[in-house]
């Protein structure tokens, strides 16, 4: 009994750290092997999706990051509002943070940036900044 814990103990220690001692390249320090983006490591993987209409953010995948330019005409909840370009209409979600002080009109054009958020009979953008490229000109006051 003396010898089998010992055994036991030495045994499970070695074979925890034959475990540990692998390297299986999953990002951090490599040893000079540099890893192509997409192949099971970390990092940026895929492509930047600029000056997207709404017609195609309704095409494109899941989680796909794009940008677009139009106006913000109604908002349809808390954070949802209704986002049009000269495609379509689409429904976005923006947080207050994102909107970082900014007072937008229907009026005004915006670029928007983004993620898709597709469900299953949904589609619509989780903004994650906002810009306004032209703001309405208010009408002059009529001075008498």
């Amino acid at each position: 009994m003396k010898k089998l814990i010992p055994l036991v103990l030495i045994t499970t220690l070695g074979i925890s750290g034959t475990a540990l001692a692998k390297h299986d390249n999953r990002g951090g320090f490599s040893d000079g092997m540099m890893m192509s983006p997409g192949s099971g490591g970390m990092g940026m993987a895929g492509g930047l999706v600029s000056a997207t209409t709404v017609e195609q953010v309704k095409q494109l995948a899941d989680d796909s990051f794009v940008v677009l330019k139009g106006h913000i005409i109604q908002q349809v909840g808390k954070k949802e509002y209704i986002f049009k370009d000269d495609t379509g209409q689409i429904q976005v979600e923006i947080g207050n943070r994102d909107w970082r002080g900014q007072v937008v009109s229907p009026t005004d054009l915006v670029e928007i940036s983004g993620k898709v958020d597709k469900d299953w009979n949904s589609v619509e953008i989780d903004v994650k900044s906002l810009r306004i490229i032209t703001a309405a000109v208010p009408a002059p006051a009529n001075s008498k």
